[in-house]
């Protein structure tokens, strides 16, 4: 996918063609976030290939501009606590943080471009699309909500650009429960999925995103609907008609959604089991906690540290997703990934 991005960051042409690539250096994420934002020396590996060190303070100062449009238009500055467990061994001995950092946001940014390259050349060519959507939040009354106790004040219609304000004045006020914020937002926004895109039809778009034009084409190693799109493409590309029918697409469609939904609540288990290997020391502690889940299946909570989930069993009575409150951890059973609190106040 061949992008050329004027100085404001917008796309002035873009093509998708067939193409062989070839990879001059093997990089890690965090050596060269570090380098990038003056935290750390230079990856011996840039400095051994010709232009390279260029090429990358180039993408970076690209992937801002990129960034900065897509807020521009409505974008969220979404920033949410991610954790994984840390063995030693075969015992988990904590859970780690992952940060966001420069390295990052390069790839997610260009391949956030690139979606919806693919997405436009599909639609260019009257074929019809898998398109990922976030649709308008169905809690946007919870999520205005939410704004009031912060003292802002959203329209009562969706509106991202408005929330994204709000975001980023949350954000200037309290950035170390920032998190805590997206993350209740997150939630309440609902869950994404795949959708069928007919030629010449209007996708709801993603809300999160502020783009109408996006789907996923990016990891086909590891991602099914990026394969489909890239099968959609190479078809197109050879002149020949499209693969699927607008029936096999959209069985593949609710297919890809449900499969997605069950492996994130399998990634769920794992995490929940290494944390509450991790909190079982820590029964009969008290910790302050955020809301992350209220409905009639139960009511979930996140610690503030270590930011682990659990289910509130006690004292669940009136809260609702981004409320704050202090909880005693009172169970843990790490086969079933139970993490049990009751709400002390």
């Amino acid at each position: 996918v061949e992008m050329s991005i004027a100085e404001d960051g917008s796309l002035m042409s873009s093509d998708v063609y067939r193409a062989m690539v070839k990879n001059h250096a093997k990089l890690a994420y965090n050596s060269v976030a570090a380098w990038l934002e003056n935290n750390g020396q230079m990856p011996k590996e840039i400095g051994e290939v010709k232009g390279l060190e260029d090429n990358l303070r180039l993408q970076d100062n690209i992937a801002k501009k990129l960034k900065s449009l897509r807020h521009a238009h409505g974008a969220l500055d979404l920033e949410t606590i991610q954790v994984h467990p840390v063995f030693d061994g075969d015992n988990v001995k904590e859970m780690e943080v992952d940060k966001r950092n420069s390295a990052k946001d390069i790839i997610e940014d260009f391949m956030i471009a690139a979606n919806g390259v693919t997405a436009r050349y599909l639609a260019s060519k009257n074929l019809p699309s898998l398109r990922r959507v976030v649709r308008t939040p169905k809690r946007w009354d919870r999520i205005v909500e939410l704004a009031s106790e912060h003292s802002f004040t959203l329209p009562l219609q969706p509106d991202s650009k408005a929330l994204d304000q709000f975001l980023l004045s949350a954000k200037d006020s309290d950035a170390l429960r920032y998190p805590d914020l997206c993350l209740s937002v997150i939630k309440l926004l609902g869950p994404g999925e795949y959708v069928v895109e007919l030629p010449g039809g209007n996708s709801e778009g993603h809300f999160g995103l502020a783009v109408k034009d996006y789907e996923h084409s990016t990891a086909p190693n590891r991602r099914y609907p990026d394969l489909i799109t890239q099968r959609l493409l190479k078809e197109v590309m050879a002149g020949q008609s499209t693969p699927y029918t607008t029936e096999e697409l959209t069985a593949l469609a609710s297919h890809c959604t449900q499969v997605e939904d069950s492996v994130k609540k399998i990634e769920r288990m794992v995490e929940k089991s290494a944390a509450a290997m991790v909190m079982e020391s820590k029964i009969g502690q008290e910790f302050d906690a955020i809301v992350t889940g209220a409905s009639e299946k139960g009511t979930w909570v996140r610690l503030v540290l270590p930011p682990v989930e659990g289910k509130l069993i006690s004292g669940f009575d009136g809260m609702d997703v981004g409320h704050r409150l202090r909880v005693k951890l009172v169970h843990t059973d790490a086969e079933r990934g139970f993490i049990d609190f009751k709400r002390v106040y």
